[in-house]
Formats: C-alpha cells, sequence, structure tokens
C-alpha cells in the first residue's frame, strides 16, 4: 500500500534521508549524554536539512532536490517520509536540530507577508532555532486555563508576561511563538512573535529522561516587549487568530511526530534482527507480527497526512488516530526488544534504554493519547467521523485491529 502512497520523487526522498539518517544515531548517543553538544553535528546532512525544512522556496530555501523535484517540507506527506528515517537513525538528534520547525507551520498558518520574510529570513541566513510555546505549568494546553498575558503598551506595541513549560530548543533558540491571552475566551487567544535577545525572556533547560537533545524547557516573560507587527494573524478575523490556528498546526504536525514514533519502533524492531541472533519458533513469529504491525501503522501515517494535506482545517480525526497508535507501537516496540535480551537489556544495551526513554517521550508530544482519543471519539458524537468523506479513510484502519486509540 505504501508504494501506491508514496510516489516516485517520495521514495527517493525516502532513501536519501535514510542514507543521512546514518549519522545521526552517534549524534544522539552524545546529546543523550551533554545536550549543549548539539553545534558539533551541524555540518550532518540530516541536521543541515532540517534547518532548511518548512521554508518556502520563494523566501530563499535550497530544499532538497531529489529524482527531479525540490522539496521544502511543506506537506504533511513529506515531513512523515523525512522524520520517520531520520528518527530512525536518532529521535532526539533529529529534534535537536536547527530549523522552523512547529513555529514555521503556524507562519504558515498565521503570518502576513512582512512577518513570513522577518521568520524565514532568518532561518536562511544562518541555521537558527526556534520554539513553539503553548503549554503551561498548571494548564498544559487548555486555552481556556491560558494565563500568560498579552497587553497593550503605551506606545502602540504590547507586553507579555507569563510562564510556559516544556517547550523544545527554547535555551538555544533565536526566535518562537507564544501563545498569550489578550482577553477571555477562546477568542482572546492571540500568538506572537517571540525574538529571545529581547529582555524579558528568560529559558531554563528541564531534566529529561528522553529526547533529551530537544532541550526541553521552561519559560518566564517578565514584561517583555512586543512590537505591534510581531502580533500574528492580524489580517484575518478573530475566529481565526488564535487555538483554531493553533489546532490547524496541530493537524499539519500530527503525522510528523507519529512518523517519530514510526523511526523509534523500526530501529527497536531492527536492532533485535541484527545483534538477537537468529530468531526462531515463536520468537520469530512473534517480530515478523511486530514487523507487519509497523508496516501497517506506517500506512495509517501515510493516509492521515494525506488527508492533512488535502483539507488540514477538517483532518485531525484520523491524524490523531495515526499519533495515538504510532506513538503505542513505539512503546510496544522497544519494551518487547528489551525483552530479547533479558531483565538487564538496558543495562547491557545502552541503545534500546534510549529507544524505550525516547519512546515513552513521544507519547507526550503534541498530546498524549488521551487528548488524541478525545479528539477522535468527539468527531465520532458530532458526526464528523465514520460518515460521508471520512468514512472510507476510516475503513484504512482495520489493518491495525480497529480504532488504533481505542
Amino acid at each position: 500500500m505504501t508504494g501506491t502512497v508514496l510516489t516516485e520523487p517520495l521514495l527517493a526522498l525516502r532513501d536519501l534521508a535514510a542514507e543521512w539518517a546514518t549519522g545521526l544515531r552517534v549524534a544522539g548517543a552524545v546529546l543523550d549524554r551533554d545536550p549543549e553538544a548539539v553545534a558539533q553535528f551541524a555540518d550532518l546532512p540530516a541536521v543541515r536539512c532540517m534547518a532548511q525544512l518548512l521554508v518556502p522556496g520563494e523566501y530563499g530555501s535550497e530544499g532538497i532536490n531529489v529524482a527531479g523535484r525540490r522539496f521544502h517540507g511543506m506537506t504533511a506527506l513529506e515531513r512523515t517520509v523525512l522524520l520517520e528515517e531520520f528518527a530512525r537513525g536518532d529521535a532526539g538528534a533529529t529534534l535537536a536540530a536547527p530549523g522552523a520547525s512547529m513555529s514555521g507551520v503556524l507562519l504558515d498558518v498565521l503570518g502576513d507577508d512582512e512577518q513570513k520574510a522577518w521568520f524565514y529570513g532568518r532561518l536562511v541566513d544562518r541555521p537558527t532555532w526556534t520554539f513553539f510555546a503553548l503549554t503551561e505549568p498548571d494548564a498544559g494546553s487548555d486555552a481556556n486555563a491560558l494565563t500568560t498575558s498579552l497587553t497593550p503598551g503605551p506606545d502602540g506595541d504590547f507586553v507579555l508576561n507569563g510562564r510556559k513549560r516544556y517547550v523544545g530548543n527554547a535555551s538555544r533558540a533565536g526566535m518562537g511563538v507564544v501563545f498569550a491571552r489578550t482577553a477571555p475566551g477562546p477568542l482572546g487567544v492571540r500568538a506572537v512573535l517571540v525574538d529571545t535577545a529581547s529582555p524579558g525572556f528568560h529559558a531554563e533547560p528541564l531534566g529529561m529522561l528522553g529526547l533529551r537533545g530537544a532541550r526541553f524547557c521552561a519559560l518566564e516573560f517578565d514584561n517583555l516587549r512586543i512590537p505591534a507587527n510581531r502580533v500574528l494573524g492580524r489580517h484575518l478575523s478573530p475566529a481565526r487568530r488564535g487555538m483554531w490556528a493553533a489546532t490547524l498546526t496541530f493537524n499539519r504536525l500530527r503525522p510528523g511526530v507519529a512518523a517519530i514514533a514510526i523511526g523509534i519502533a523500526r530501529a527497536a524492531h531492527e536492532y533485535v534482527r541484527a545483534e538477537g541472533g537468529l530468531l526462531t519458533g515463536g520468537a520469530a513469529a512473534e517480530w515478523d507480527q511486530l514487523g507487519y504491525r509497523i508496516e501497517s501503522v506506517r500506512n495509517l501515517v501515510h493516509l492521515a497526512a494525506m488527508e492533512v494535506d488535502a483539507d488540514g482545517s477538517r483532518g485531525g480525526h484520523l491524524a490523531s488516530s495515526a499519533k495515538a497508535e504510532a506513538s503505542r507501537l513505539a512503546e510496544d516496540a522497544t519494551r518487547a526488544a528489551c525483552r530479547f535480551f533479558g531483565p538487564s537489556a538496558r543495562w547491557t544495551h545502552p541503545l534500546l534504554d534510549k529507544l524505550v526513554r525516547d519512546a515513552r517521550g513521544v507519547e507526550f508530544m503534541e498530546g498524549a493519547a488521551n487528548i488524541q482519543k478525545l479528539i477522535v471519539f468527539t468527531g465520532l458524537l458530532a458526526g464528523k467521523v465514520g460518515q460521508g468523506e471520512s468514512f472510507p479513510a476510516l475503513n484504512a484502519l482495520s489493518g491495525t485491529g480497529g480504532l488504533p486509540c481505542g
């Protein structure tokens, strides 16, 4: 099925990404011990690719030229192809790379021409880390509970105050996006561009068990000045500025997060094949079955990416199913790999230990499984899933044993 989903250029892109991913394994092990060592891996092809991903060609990005096509990672399907292979090399190192990341997707949704030129221009000028700050210490991603405030200043600009948590790459970022409240209710949430060199920006790295290279941080904003032209969505209606844009961003990114989980599962699956000796009998059957499951979930992720690319405003339900199933797959695969090597596996096989920790980290990226289930079943109750155009997509889930978030 994958062969019918991926065109020849996308298959060529996958092969190139697989080749580039080989250098990420060593980088990931180093970053797991010392996340600050990230600069020494700046010249890896995969890192250079991530640095230019999600920057449209019209803003100067060279993209990836392969099989007569130039890819910029602007579609969810392109990103799933790249991120699966890179995460198979190492998920932590992939997430530690500079680039537009989540902020780039939001800029594509909310940014005007001036804002895009400023943001993308800095990324093209030199490798630059970015961050995306929505989650708060006491509110999570609940829009109605956000307390970070954006208030008008005396000179026509704005002032940002508040705290965020679990924000990737924030301590090394040059710029990013922050969601803040201007008024009560969902329509009172706005997103702003933040230059981390501005006075009042503070980022404190957090200790993490998995995905350590991504340098998750706690942020604090203390009377941080936001120029009026850095408030996103000024040209859009209030209903399309805040949480609507965040939801659309998550819809577009979910297949990529799911692809990272598949990459981790594949790394564990292949490690047992390479290091576990000749598998026979029940062990061989179990491992073959895991391989079939990986392929099935990959197909689901590709379908979700295609649905998001076709209509990102309505494609969140299948993407949520894909993310939930892929995250569960990554945890199941890494733990199963450890069982093949006995009770001391995580001590005697450091790579497996890292894969288990990274797999657990992906579960909490972009919404844990309970959030994804809520999205799917809210869609079912509203009649948006299982009827009309969505029905064929749900039928495709049968290869994973039913609704993958169940």
